[in-house]
Order: structure tokens, then C-alpha cells, then sequence
């Protein structure tokens, strides 16, 4: 019996760490640093992964070197690393998203960040209603920067299609998508399920 519930611990742990939330590592395998002018800039590659709530960044750098900052939208157009929301200076840094809506981050080394070290993260709505009720709702958009309406005689023309964003050779592959990690969990389920009672018989 003692098998058994050892066992039903282990799926459980799986379980948790299967339905958990991606990490993405910044920078791939360079990790946080100043990017290289022919590489992906950070915004492309952030704009190519879709981020949920409770997803988390891994910042990798070194700490004597570098820092990463969190700051607002302000701060973040004109790199201002005096004005900082949070600021970690350890080298490894795991910044978990919280809430949805867009997360500004910078190099804390000024020079670093007005050569292209900073991200912005677009975190997509939590549709699913597992984020806290204590996070903050992201902030309502003012009347002011709404575009006009159309006006209804114009005709519609097609938007151009986006130039084709060059891959850096090295970088990491888009994590899976939350439907991939439910198939996982799910398979996950079923095996850890199939083994506890295979070792009850």
C-alpha cells in the first residue's frame, strides 16, 4: 500500500507541474544582453510568443554587469533607469506574470537599454478565471487615444502584409501553446492513473 500512495504523491506533483505556466528565457541562449544589430530584437521575438497569465520571464545575466528593470511605459520610451517599478540585480531573475496587459522592462544600464536592451511583454486576457481576484485590472484606455470611426462611404483597402522577420539561428523554438500543455496534462492524468492501479493489482 505503501507503493501505492507514493506513487499517487509523484502523479500529483506532475500534475501540478504539467498544468503549471511556461517560463520563457529572454535572450534565448545569449541570454540578457545588448542584441546583436542582425539578430531578432527582443520586441520581435516577444511579439511572436503568446503570453498567458502566470507565465513567467527567466532573466539571465551577469549580475555585476547588468540588471533588469520593470518599469512603466514612460520610463520605458525614454530608458529611464532611475524610475523602476522593480529592479533585480541577481543575475537570475524569474519575473511571473501576474495580470494581463503589457509589462515594460529595461536594461539597468542606460547605455544597455538605449542600444536595444528592453522588452515589452503583451500578456493576453485570462479567459480561463484562474488569476487571483487580488490582482489589479491593467489600466481602462482614455476616450482620447481612441481612433475615430470610419467614416462609412470610404472603401476598405487591405492592410499590406508584414515583411518576414529574419529567425536568429540560435534562438529557442515558441514554446508550445496552452492547448498542448492541456493534452500533456491530460495524457499525464490518464498514465499516472493507469499506474496506480496497476500497482494496487
Amino acid at each position: 500500500m505503501g507503493n501505492s500512495e507514493g506513487l499517487l504523491l509523484i502523479c500529483l506533483a506532475l500534475l501540478s507541474a504539467m498544468a503549471g505556466a511556461t517560463q520563457f528565457r529572454v535572450g534565448g541562449s545569449k541570454g540578457w544582453s545588448v542584441p546583436d544589430p542582425d539578430a531578432v530584437s527582443y520586441n520581435q521575438w516577444a511579439e511572436k510568443n503568446r503570453f498567458q497569465v502566470g507565465d513567467s520571464l527567466l532573466f539571465v545575466y551577469p549580475p555585476v554587469e547588468d540588471s533588469v528593470l520593470l518599469v512603466d511605459k514612460d520610463a520605458y520610451d525614454a530608458c529611464n533607469t532611475n524610475s523602476f517599478i522593480d529592479k533585480r540585480d541577481d543575475g537570475n531573475t524569474v519575473f511571473t506574470l501576474n495580470r494581463s496587459g503589457p509589462f515594460y522592462f529595461i536594461s539597468g544600464v542606460e547605455a544597455n537599454c538605449m542600444r536595444n536592451e528592453s522588452v515589452v511583454i503583451v500578456v493576453m486576457a485570462d479567459r480561463t478565471n484562474r488569476s487571483s481576484s487580488s490582482s489589479s485590472p491593467p489600466p481602462s484606455p482614455s476616450a482620447a487615444s481612441s481612433p475615430p470611426p470610419p467614416p462609412e462611404s470610404a472603401e476598405a483597402t487591405p492592410a499590406p502584409a508584414p515583411a518576414p522577420a529574419e529567425e536568429e539561428p540560435n534562438s529557442s523554438p515558441p514554446p508550445p501553446n496552452a492547448a498542448s500543455s492541456r493534452v500533456v496534462g491530460f495524457m499525464g492524468s490518464v498514465g499516472c492513473f493507469i499506474g496506480s492501479i496497476i500497482l494496487v493489482l
